[in-house]
């Protein structure tokens, strides 16, 4: 066998039909054919699995006693293979504290740069903070010019209540006559002063008066030591001639004896980290220091989530029209403590209490919500008489909040978080971090500034920051600075630029995070390296992906190997070698159709992938577009980086919403449009983000978000279950001879109850075993092979399968098995219909990819027999599909609008783009140079926009495209009625 391949012999993981295959070293080979035709398993579950069992294999016993033996894969034989990383689109994290920084690593080189070379200032006042030593304190005075008078003292009391005539009875005892009483100078020998104990005064002790002179060295350092030794490390230093000085400090006017109302400058300094000006001491500057995940440096209020819940007064108050005993939510009038609040509170504004809550002056309704400003007499009768008291109402909002913290109940927590929204932290505006933190500063810039900028910002901010950093700070930070550039190049090369560096890792989507791993690949510069990658370009736009690619030719080049899954016919046509399975999904594939170079899969007679890569087979263009039959208009919508854009929908048309990365799609779709819907239509406490209105709501009758979250949290959950398939397919069996005779119902084909499942794996087919510090491990259950069901269970069968066998069906084979059953029929059809005949009805839910969990509720949704007038938003439905699937799915959401519904997709794949009867294309860049509407109109009219880069990859596939004609509109919605 030659050193510059890989070979695989006999592989027949999964529907792997004795594939041999040879791949070359140090190229690009990308694997690709119909969802489900085997390329995953090819890639993934046996090369890139052999992998890694061949790595534990190479550990010692100590290690794989911990790590567990991986099952070898089914295969004769994989030669020739490196060491082995996979790349996937499993999200980076969900954890909340997770972010774009922390991921990266980038966050842990920022707290390195701002703990070893930043400057800490006061959060309070903004002065410079810093701690000394006294020879510097010394120096700092002898750096005066020769001959400057100065007074040195020492702060004993700042700002504290109190006469202190023992303090100056203590201060003549130990010799000094002179003190500086909140700036006035006094002689304590001659008077003492009669301080007014209830006021805060300040005194220094005058320690010392002195000319700069560097003879007087010894007398200066004398003279400060015992300033600090006074005063617990702090020393005062005064200067009369204060505007002839250009020396740091605070400028006051002093009836003093060195300078009788002259303008004077005084410097403090301090032995400890500390602001001498606001009494704030400061802990030591280290690493953790600007962490948000140590208590060391995270905001307190938040706990370093730069979230908090707070009651708000719109889910208090749902229908301000609603008279004032009833417009409270969570307090019922019926219950006599809340009555008699709202009586007496009434009263006291001279207020009925049936006059609706928004008739009320707006000074009245906010004293009922947060609390009165004056005291109000409460009277009330009980058994044992009348009682009264007088006392300011506590408002309905802070009476929840401090319930919320003091209760026990649990009930009580729940029914409270009803009335409570996320929103910013007030105490650190969502930076997370303490406010020491975030005022250290390197080159006049704080660590939460530099996490608000976009990967893209943060790259330019610190290509010339050295000009900015002293001397001492550039040899400090070169070697970090160096870390840092590199990683922000890396990110913008795998176009990642607009992605901001505090953005939570969880919302990121699989293509992001497989992105930001591809980039960290690429930083640790290894060569010789086998990397198994899925789909990379999911996620991107046409404009972005020849990035993607340029990053994936450099790893190549770098001497590795890339073996990528992938649809993109872009990607395709830069592969060096392409690998195509097939011919069919499932057990119709598993074979390889194709193997060579872009030109031998064209001329080879059985590969799909070859058709569309010739042209052979296309997804058309529809002959007409759909008119709109009414709009939905957002106004205002100005969340995140959107330029207060106004909107407008087509109801009852197919809508795509494009753009580059990071152009503002999803944050129109999920978190305007979506959210606000979701708000307005069924009375929630979800936040949307911040837009004026949405014009049109009564145009449609309900909204559904089809995204790609799976379809559920554990194995007990799969295709069948969701889609309700499985109900009737248990009716089937609970209906036989032998079910019937044994007095089995439809119960006992459940795998989700105690009876006929195997109770030592409790209906999952697989046991999981605790690794202690390690990721848990799943292995097949002994008890029942994987079956999920005991064997009792397994004697009954409906047409000599049993329930498990159905489970082990494909979609496809089990249209045929049942197809005299109309219920279960149509269920798979519709399946079927969106690509995924070649999924196992049991499959578990936790092995679906996004869009194969998108698709699957998009046929759950075909399957609802609903009146149109639905509001369907999907986001990018084509992940993980072939073109021949793209060409079913455009069908089937042709279906969706045909019944009179509209959808809106937010999608980067071009054959469906052209499908739309309208687009609405955002950018023209990411991040803050996004969120602007660049076109707005047919597929046609977006070709025809010279500023819309979608437009430009649209005339590609519109050639008969006049671009002569008329360009897309790019202007303002029309005026809402009311203006």
């Amino acid at each position: 066998m030659s050193d510059d391949v890989i070979e695989v012999r006999g592989a027949e993981q999964h529907n792997l039909q004795d594939v041999d295959l040879t791949i070359p070293r140090e190229e690009l080979t990308v694997v690709t054919g119909l969802s489900g035709s085997g390329k995953s398993s090819l890639a993934f579950e046996t090369i890139y699995a052999e992998g890694q069992r061949r790595y534990i294999e190479s550990l010692s016993a100590y290690a794989r006693n911990f790590l567990g033996q991986m099952d070898k894969p089914n295969v004769e034989s994989v030669e020739g293979l490196s060491p082995a990383i996979s790349i996937d689109q499993k999200n980076a994290a969900n954890n909340p504290r997770s972010t774009v920084g922390t991921v990266t690593e980038l966050h842990d080189y920022l707290r390195l740069l701002y703990a070893r070379a930043g400057t800490p200032y006061c959060p309070e006042c903004g002065r410079e903070v810093g701690e000394q030593s006294a020879s510097t304190m010394v120096d700092r005075i002898l750096s005066l010019p020769e001959g400057t008078r100065a007074k040195i003292a020492a702060p004993v009391v700042r700002d504290q209540e109190g006469a202190f005539e023992d303090l100056f009875d203590e201060l003549v005892g130990e010799g000094y006559s002179r003190v500086e009483v909140d700036g006035e100078t006094v002689d304590l020998t001659v008077d003492r002063p009669a301080l007014d104990e209830n006021l805060a005064h300040s005194i220094d002790v005058i320690v010392d008066r002195i000319t700069v002179d560097p003879a007087a060295r010894a007398r200066i350092t004398d003279s400060v030591e015992t300033a600090l030794e006074e005063s617990d490390g702090l020393c005062r230093v005064i200067l009369p001639d204060a505007p002839d000085l250009d020396f740091a400090g605070t400028r006051s006017r002093s009836t003093g004896d060195l300078a009788d109302d002259d303008e004077r400058l005084i410097v403090d300094f301090s032995e400890e980290l500390a602001c001498t000006h606001c009494g704030i001491d400061f802990s030591e500057i280290e690493t953790r220091s600007f962490s948000f995940n140590s208590p060391h440096g995270a905001c307190p209020e938040c706990e370093g989530l730069g979230e908090t819940k707070e009651v708000t007064d719109d889910l208090v108050v749902t229908d301000p029209e609603q008279p004032l005993k009833h417009v409270f939510e969570p307090w019922s009038y019926d219950r006599t403590y809340y009555s008699r609040q709202l009586d007496n509170v009434a009263a006291h504004f001279g207020v009925d209490l049936d006059t609706p809550f928004a008739d009320l002056d707006e000074s009245i309704r906010r004293q009922f919500l947060y609390g009165t400003d004056d005291l109000v007499h409460f009277e009330w009768t009980t058994r044992n008489g009348t009682r009264e008291k007088t006392e300011r109402f506590e408002g309905v909002i802070p009476n929840l909040e401090r319930r919320y913290v003091e209760t026990d109940s649990e009930g009580t927590r729940e029914h409270i978080e009803e009335y409570m929204a996320t929103t910013t932290c007030p105490a650190c505006e969502g930076t997370r971090l303490k406010p020491e933190s975030r005022s250290v500063l390197v080159a006049g810039t704080s660590i939460d500034e530099i996490g608000e900028m976009s990967i893209g910002e943060a790259r330019a901010h610190f290509e010339d920051l050295e000009a900015e950093l002293d001397e001492r700070e550039r040899t400090i930070a070169a070697e970090i600075l160096k870390e840092i550039r590199a990683r922000l190049g890396f990110m913008t090369e795998v176009g990642l630029e607009y992605l901001t560096l505090d953005r939570e890792a969880s919302t990121l989507s699989g293509g992001e995070s497989q992105r930001i791993r591809l980039a960290t690949q690429i930083g640790s510069g290894l060569v010789g390296v086998l990397y198994v990658l899925d789909e990379p370009s999911i996620g991107l736009h046409r404009r972005d992906n020849e990035r993607l690619l340029n990053t994936l030719e450099e790893l190549r080049d770098l001497g590795n190997t890339l073996l990528v899954v992938e649809h993109d016919t872009a990607t395709i046509r830069r592969a060096d070698r392409v690998v195509d399975m097939g011919p069919g999904p499932g057990r119709r594939g598993g074979r390889v159709v194709a193997n060579g170079s872009i030109e031998e899969v064209i001329d080879t007679d059985e590969s799909i992938t070859g058709d569309y890569l010739a042209g052979r087979r296309t997804i058309d263009v529809p002959d007409e577009r759909r008119d709109p039959d009414g709009t939905l208009t957002i106004r205002g919508a100005r969340q995140h980086n959107l330029g207060d854009l106004d909107v407008e929908i087509p109801l009852g048309t197919f809508t795509a919403i494009t753009g580059v990365s990071g152009s503002g799609k999803s944050t129109l779709m999920h978190d305007i449009l979506y959210k606000g819907l979701v708000r307005r239509m069924n009375d929630t406490d979800v936040n949307p983000g911040d837009h004026d209105a949405i014009d049109g709501i009564e145009n449609i009758e309900t909204v559904r978000l089809i995204d790609q979250s799976p379809i559920g949290r554990t194995p007990r959950s799969n295709p069948a279950t969701y889609t309700n398939v499985f109900d009737h397919v248990r009716e089937l069996f609970a209906e036989t001879d032998l079910a019937n005779r044994r007095g089995y119902d439809k119960g006992r084909f459940s795998f989700n109850v105690s009876g006929g499942r195997c109770e030592a794996c409790g209906g999952q087919g697989t046991v999981t075993i605790d690794m202690n510090f390690l990721s848990d491990v799943e292995v097949l259950c002994e008890e029942c092979d994987g079956r999920r069901y005991n064997d009792a269970t397994l004697d009954v069968t409906f047409r000599e399968k049993t329930i498990a066998d159905v489970l082990d069906m494909e979609v496809s084979e089990a249209l045929d098995f049942f197809d005299s059953h109309p219920g279960i029929r149509r269920r798979l059809q519709l399946l079927e219909d969106v690509g995924l005949g070649y999924m196992r009805l049991g499959q578990p839910s936790t092995t679906l990819s996004g869009g194969e969990a998108q698709r699957i509720k998009l046929a759950e949704e075909l399957g609802k027999r609903d009146t149109g007038e639905t509001l369907y938003l999907l986001d990018e439905p084509t992940t993980g599909l072939h073109p021949e699937d793209e060409r079913r799915l455009v069908d089937v959401l042709h279906r969706l609008v045909d019944d009179g519904n509209t959808v809106v997709v937010i999608e980067h794949e071009l054959d469906l783009v052209k499908n739309a009867d309208r687009v609405i294309d955002l950018g023209p860049e990411g991040g803050v140079d996004g969120g602007d509407l660049v076109a707005h109109g047919t597929p046609e009219a977006v070709a025809r926009t010279e500023a819309s880069h979608t437009g430009r990859y649209l005339r590609e596939l519109l050639p008969r495209v006049d671009l002569d004609g008329p360009a897309a509109d790019d202007r303002a919605a029309p005026p809402a009625a009311d203006d």
